[in-house]
């Protein structure tokens, strides 16, 4: 059993959350024009990502650390990164981050239309990760137009303007690491720490360090800015919502809340797998070597584990919530991402009366291979 999108309906240029949508309810595995197996429901995703030993994440023709790697190098990669990614570690850098949201909503204008996912989304995600990172202010126009040529290299599916856009970053990357020295220190800016870190007593190799930086920052840039505009968009289109997070809330009420939001409407798609035997899901059966992708956005919109996949519970909802991932390999920057995502919530809060959508201009939804919005003109009052 299976269904096969046919060509005249494959997904390329569509809304996936409103796709998946009508899919998923029939067909909880479907093959698309790209030869994946394509798992949309809550279980059939979550039981894909809980047996690595089945579906391995060496899905991509290149190395990718540390979650695109399997077992105990995955593991190793993990132990040794992580610590750089904990809440201990990161606390440090909150005040950074608060100083940067504010510093961009300040001058941010009052009374006209604000594009919330380019102009404070992208710049919001480059400046909080450049100063995590210790990077140079001045790469942020690089990194800015660098968002912009990825997003469109994505949807194109071109393999060599993808190659062209990822070399680009590696360039960047490579400039930044010229001449730093590996420091271990807690004072160290995060960069410099990662260089110091070893594993079996030997500093990472440059293409891993390279391999490592590129995950962090060139994923995590444009799913900021994507989750920021889906936050945004809430908040300007939810009045009752806003007026409640404005009334204070804990950080962790307020994390419950952004998890919930992007439950309901997350921009990171899926993630990759690859089988390593043959295997069975739902009466459908899967060959080894066969590509699969776990839907992360049609899974938390599953209607048997959440009813109405549109009504916000963020209590009730947390613990199928799957936004960050599950598994050995659930999302490392989950954290970074919470304290980001959070501090610029409260910093739009805190430096507004009221945020609306623009009536002059209509949000627009984003197109495979990403969710969330492409576009929220909003006003600020």
């Amino acid at each position: 059993m299976s269904f096969h999108v046919p060509d005249d309906v494959v997904p390329a240029g569509r809304d996936l959350r409103a796709y998946t949508d009508e899919l998923r309810p029939q067909h909880p595995v479907v093959r698309n024009d790209r030869d994946e197996w394509v798992l949309l429901r809550h279980d059939l995703v979550r039981r894909a990502a809980l047996d690595p030993e089945v579906f391995s994440s060496a899905a991509s023709r290149f190395r990718q650390v540390p979650n695109g790697l399997d077992g105990a190098e995955h593991a190793a990669f993990r132990e040794a990164l992580d610590p750089l990614l904990s809440p201990a570690a990161l606390a440090r850098h909150v005040p950074e981050f608060e100083r940067v949201a504010a510093s961009l909503v300040a001058a941010l204008p009052r009374g006209a239309s604000v594009e919330a996912v380019g102009e404070i989304g992208a710049v919001f995600a480059v400046r909080a990760q450049s100063a995590w990172l210790g990077w140079p202010a001045e790469v942020e126009g690089r990194l800015l137009a660098w968002i912009g040529e990825n997003y469109a290299a994505s949807r194109a599916g071109e393999l060599a303007r993808t190659r062209h856009v990822a070399e680009a970053f590696d360039a960047i990357i490579a400039e930044i690491l010229e001449g730093r020295v590996p420091d271990p220190s807690p004072q160290a800016d995060v960069t410099d720490q990662l260089l110091a870190v070893t594993m079996g007593g030997e500093p990472l190799r440059h293409a891993d360090v390279v391999s490592v930086l590129r995950n962090w920052t060139g994923g995590d840039l444009g799913s900021i800015a994507l989750c920021a505009g889906v936050i945004v968009h809430a908040l300007a289109s939810d009045p009752g919502l806003q007026a409640r997070l404005r009334q204070g809330v804990t950080d962790g009420v307020l994390d419950h809340v952004i998890d919930e939001l992007l439950r309901r409407d997350s921009p990171f798609v899926g993630n990759r797998r690859v089988t390593t035997c043959p295997v069975d899901l739902d009466g459908v059966h899967i060959p080894a070597g066969a590509k699969v992708k776990l839907h992360w956005t049609s899974a938390n919109r599953d209607e048997q584990v959440f009813g109405d996949p549109d009504a916000l519970d963020p209590e009730g909802n947390a613990p199928h919530n799957l936004v960050y991932g599950v598994g050995k390999h659930v999302c490392p920057g989950r954290t970074l991402a919470t304290i980001e995502l959070r501090t610029l919530a409260r910093a739009l809060l805190a430096g507004t009366r009221d945020v609306v959508l623009d009536p002059a201009g209509a949000p627009a939804r984003e197109v495979a291979p990403v969710g969330g919005w492409a576009a929220v003109p909003i006003v600020l009052v």
